[in-house]
């Protein structure tokens, strides 16, 4: 699979993430530089100590102090060690952050009525998780390694000029074992890649199926059907685990040949160096001992650049894999997806002394005179489901500020699919939009407060009071927030609430009805008094009275004409008569196109 990442290094990437925060990069890359160099100095110590043992010390220091400062640089490396910890925690958790924010932002930018989809596969917010746990660790592990690497590499450096110093012939078999680690880490990159999507894959199914699980708790047990769901459960986790250990067994094989390669290299240059201690050669015990001491810091850090090449290779799976999930972001070309998730972006986290920056203000809806709905225009809007013949075509009609019109027609129809790819939930592949005679490019971003708001046919609310799901962070007043309530007809069911408005609603609104999520979602769109309401069938899960006291609240706000202070223009999906018979226009929709428009 060549995924986006190929056309873009990842040693790009990679770096584009170590400039989001420089300051804490550097300071971690020096506190571990300390950390992966200071037992580069024992060395030194250790030769003078042998050298001293056969009287040929040059340095005037007795065998106490040698080992006092053999007992200093090792504390001075578990203080280093202490305070790396905290930076890298601070490191790890930035760059996580800033991963998962601008992936999520990607996803906001596609059109909202999409599935998620990876390659062919539709995917399950469960599955999706994967993406934000799974495949950002594994980067920010690659990102956060970079200064290991760094400060074992800038120590390999200072050590392959010790070893020159002592002996220069036996130093030029030092390279040996990294010309093989290059040979096979690029022979196992195909292995490496495959291996790491199938367990990455395989955990993604494992948590989509637990998602699909807590969501149709009810249905599984209604049905009877909690053998055959864990069965199914069973084998996904056993899937899981062979595909992890598959994983998990190449690279430990890979690891261990790397190793043994870079064992087998310092071998062969142990026995080329202990033939250099005959009396006819100038190598001394404490040379010798200070060579074997800083050839194992050369050949460690071959052996570790071995497994941070194998890293970076698993890192171009992850990169693959999140762009993959942003292929329909709007306005973001396919080959630029993997840049968006590097993109510079603030974060909100604590600090060192738990104290975040603080959040920004929600700004405010601001009304402008060219928000004002005289008349929206819709011309030969298109758009067809891929690989069916399903969907809308050339559909063209207008409607006029503060009027009523009523979208009918069978099931399957057209009407949910007309009103999102109006609203730009789904991408329009034919058709202009119109507002006042404005263009209008981007729906999506267009189709907002103050100028629109949308309830589907099920509402979505978060886990959270019923005040919060009504406001959505913006401040309205307590007459506001009143006026919203009684419109919707929700004031005897809030009373109802021991809580009222700090009610905990559940998960998705699972502690409410059907047709009081219905309702909630309509408060919530009349707090932002909108020039344009969109209804998909609002009044499914109402019963009568209650359906009928709501359109008249709405059909009064239309009458007035603006002595309540706001007349919405509504766009409404319903098969309801009394509804049809107070529409000033009624559009039937049959097989994704318009039979007839009446106005009335």
């Amino acid at each position: 699979m060549n995924g986006p990442v190929n056309q873009i290094s990842i040693w790009h990437l990679l770096y584009q993430l170590l400039l989001y925060a420089p300051r804490l990069y550097l300071l971690d890359s020096l506190l571990w530089m300390f950390i992966m160099g200071l037992p580069a100095v024992p060395g030194l110590i250790i030769r003078e100590f042998f050298n001293r043992l056969i009287d040929s010390s040059s340095a005037d220091f007795s065998s106490a102090t040698l080992i006092v400062l053999l007992l200093a640089t090792g504390i001075a490396r578990i203080v280093a060690i202490f305070m790396g910890r905290i930076t890298k925690t601070q490191h790890r958790f930035t760059i996580s952050g800033l991963l998962q924010r601008n992936l999520l932002a990607g996803i906001l930018c596609r059109p909202g009525a999409l599935p998620l989809v990876a390659g062919e596969k539709k995917l399950s917010s469960g599955e999706v998780l994967s993406y934000f746990r799974e495949d950002v660790a594994q980067i920010e592990d690659n990102v956060v390694g970079t200064n290991e690497i760094l400060g074992a590499g800038v120590f390999a450096a200072v050590s392959l000029i010790i070893l020159l110093s002592v002996n220069a012939y036996l130093t030029i078999f030092v390279f040996l074992p990294l010309v093989a680690i290059a040979a096979i880490v690029q022979q196992a990159e195909t292995r490496i890649k495959r291996y790491r999507r199938a367990s990455r894959q395989a955990t993604q199914q494992v948590t989509g199926l637990i998602g699909e699980i807590f969501t149709a708790v009810q249905a599984i047990q209604v049905a009877g059907a909690e053998s055959p769901v864990l069965e199914r459960f069973r084998q996904v986790s056993q899937q899981r685990q062979q595909a992890i250990i598959r994983d998990q067994v190449f690279l430990a094989i890979l690891e261990s040949i790397l190793q043994n390669m870079v064992n087998l290299g310092t071998g062969l240059i142990l026995l080329l160096a202990s033939q250099t201690m005959r009396p006819a050669q100038a190598l001394s015990v404490g040379d010798f001992a200070l060579f074997v001491y800083y050839l194992a810091f050369v050949t460690d850090f071959f052996w570790f650049l071995g497994g941070f090449l194998s890293l970076s290779k698993q890192t171009e799976v992850s990169f693959d894999r999140m762009a993959d999930l942003l292929q329909d972001a709007e306005p973001l070309p396919a080959a630029s997806a993997p840049l968006s998730l590097v993109v510079h972006a603030p974060l909100y986290i604590p600090n060192l002394k738990n104290q975040a920056s603080p959040l920004p203000a929600i700004e405010s809806i601001i009304r402008h005179a060219e928000d004002s709905l005289n008349t929206l225009s819709i011309v030969g809007l298109t758009y067809r489901y891929p690989d069916t013949n399903c969907g809308i075509s050339d559909i063209s009609f207008q409607v006029q500020g503060g009027n009523l019109t009523v979208i009918t027609g069978r099931i399957g129809s057209g009407k949910t699919t007309l009103l999102r790819t109006l609203l730009g939930l789904l991408p329009r592949q034919a058709g202009e939009i119109y507002w006042n005679e404005r263009l209008i490019q981007q729906p999506a971003s267009f189709f907002i407060p103050p100028r629109s708001a949308y309830t589907p046919q099920v509402p979505t609310l978060f886990s959270t009071t019923l005040q919060e799901n009504l406001q959505l962070g913006l401040d309205r007043s307590n007459q506001e927030l009143a006026q919203a309530i009684s419109r919707s007809i929700l004031v005897q069911d809030i009373a109802a609430m021991p809580e009222g408005l700090n009610t905990e609603v559940g998960t998705r609104g699972v502690r409410l009805s059907g047709g009081q999520i219905q309702r909630v979602a309509a408060a919530r769109m009349f707090l932002h008094q909108p020039e344009l309401l969109v209804f998909d069938d609002l009044s499914s899960a109402l019963d009568v009275e209650t359906e009928r006291r709501l359109w008249s609240h709405l059909l009064e706000l239309r009458q007035s004409r603006g002595s309540q202070g706001w007349t919405p223009t509504c766009l409404v999906v319903s098969h309801r008569p009394a509804l049809l018979q107070a529409a000033d226009q009624v559009i039937v929709l049959e097989n994704g196109t318009i039979v007839s428009i009446e106005h009335q």
